[in-house]
C-alpha cells in the first residue's frame, strides 16, 4: 500500500508540473502577442505619418499635403491639374456657374462649379482634402486661417500674375509629380519652338495683336501676360506699337483700349475673342474698327469666350499655338 501511495503521488506531481508548464507557455504566447500588437501599432503609426508630405508654399507655410489627395479644389488652376491627369472636385466659375473655362470642359464637363471668390460655405460643402490657391491675394485678410481650418491650404505664388511655367513646377511638387510636370513643360517648349519657326517663316515681321470684345468695349492683351506672353515671347511675333505702349503702364492681363488708341492700332493680324458673338456688337461696324489694316485685309481670326485665349497654362497655351498655326501658316 505504501508503494502504491508513492506511485500516485509521483503521478500527481508530474501532472502538476505539466499544468504549470502549460500556463507558463500561454503567458509567453500572450506576451508575444502583446509585443506583436505593439509592433503592429508602431508600424501603423509610421505608415500613418508617411501618408502626408510637408511642402512649403509661397507664403512660407509648411503645409501637410495628403499623399494621395482625392478631393482637390484649385480654383483657376484647373489647367495645370488636367495636364497632370488630376480631376478636381469643383471647378472655377463666374456668373452663378454660367461661365467656366470652356476649353477644359472635355475633361471637366461633369465637375460641379464653385464661385471664383471661393465662399467658405461653398468650399466646405465639397469636403476637400486639399486647397490650392493661385496667389497670396486670394488668402489675404485672415482668409488663409479660415481656409486652412477646412483643409490643408497651399499658396502657389506670391504675385498677382505668376510665371505659368513655375506654377506648373510648383503644382507638380505639391502632388509629388515633378517628373510628369517637367514632361509637360518639355513637350510644350518643343511645340512652341517648332511653331515659332513655322509662323515666322510664313509672316516674317508682320505685327499681331489679340483683342477681347466684351460689353461693347475692346480690351487689348498685355505684351508679357496671358496670350500676349505666348504671342510675343514664346512665338517671337511682332507687337504693334500700341500694344507696347499700353503694356508699359498696366499690370493687367487685358486693358481697355480707347477708340483713339484703337485707331492707331496698325496690326497686320488680329486674334479677336468675341464675347458678343450671339448678340452682336455695334463696335464691329464702326469705321475705326474697319480701318485697321488687319480688318481691311481680312486677317481677323475670331474666337468665342469658350476658347483658351483668355487664359494661360500648358493646355491653354498649347491650344493657342494650334490656333496660331492654323491661321498664320498656309
Amino acid at each position: 500500500m505504501g508503494k502504491l501511495k508513492n506511485k500516485w503521488l509521483v503521478l500527481l506531481m508530474a501532472a502538476l508540473l505539466v499544468f504549470l508548464a502549460a500556463c507558463g507557455s500561454e503567458e509567453d504566447d500572450s506576451a508575444s502577442d502583446s509585443s506583436g500588437d505593439s509592433n503592429t501599432e508602431e508600424s501603423n503609426t509610421e505608415e500613418s505619418e508617411s501618408d502626408t508630405r510637408t511642402v512649403t508654399d509661397a507664403m512660407g507655410h509648411e503645409v501637410e499635403i495628403p499623399a494621395n489627395p482625392e478631393r482637390v479644389i484649385a480654383s483657376y488652376l484647373e489647367d495645370y491639374l488636367v495636364a497632370l491627369g488630376i480631376t478636381p472636385v469643383a471647378q472655377w466659375s463666374v456668373r452663378d456657374g454660367s461661365d467656366v473655362q470652356g476649353y477644359l470642359q472635355g475633361d471637366l464637363g461633369d465637375v460641379l462649379t464653385i464661385p471664383s471668390e471661393l465662399p467658405y460655405e461653398a468650399v466646405t460643402s465639397f469636403e476637400p482634402d486639399l486647397l490650392i490657391m493661385d496667389s497670396a491675394s486670394m488668402v489675404e485678410d485672415n482668409k488663409y486661417e479660415q481656409y486652412s481650418k477646412i483643409a490643408p491650404t497651399f499658396v502657389v505664388g506670391s504675385e498677382e500674375n505668376n510665371d505659368w511655367r513655375e506654377e506648373m513646377k510648383t503644382i507638380g511638387t505639391v502632388f509629388g509629380m515633378e517628373e510628369k510636370a517637367n514632361e509637360v513643360l518639355d513637350e510644350y517648349e518643343a511645340k512652341a519652338a517648332d511653331a515659332k519657326e513655322q509662323i515666322q517663316s510664313a509672316i516674317g515681321d508682320e505685327s499681331v495683336a489679340a483683342l477681347w470684345l466684351f460689353a461693347d468695349t475692346f480690351y487689348i492683351v498685355s505684351e508679357n501676360l496671358s496670350s500676349g506672353d505666348l504671342l510675343y515671347n514664346d512665338l517671337g511675333l511682332t507687337a504693334p506699337d500700341v500694344v507696347s505702349e499700353i503694356s508699359e503702364s498696366t499690370t493687367a492681363n487685358w486693358s481697355e483700349i480707347s477708340l483713339e488708341k484703337l485707331a492707331e492700332l496698325n496690326a497686320d493680324h488680329i486674334f479677336l475673342i468675341n464675347s458678343q458673338q450671339e448678340e452682336g456688337s455695334a463696335m464691329l461696324e464702326e469705321s475705326i474698327w474697319k480701318n485697321i489694316p488687319a480688318v481691311k485685309n481680312g486677317n481677323v481670326y475670331e474666337y468665342s469666350r469658350e476658347s483658351s485665349w483668355l487664359y494661360t497654362g500648358p493646355i491653354a497655351n498649347s491650344n493657342m499655338i494650334d490656333d496660331a498655326l492654323d491661321k498664320l501658316v498656309e
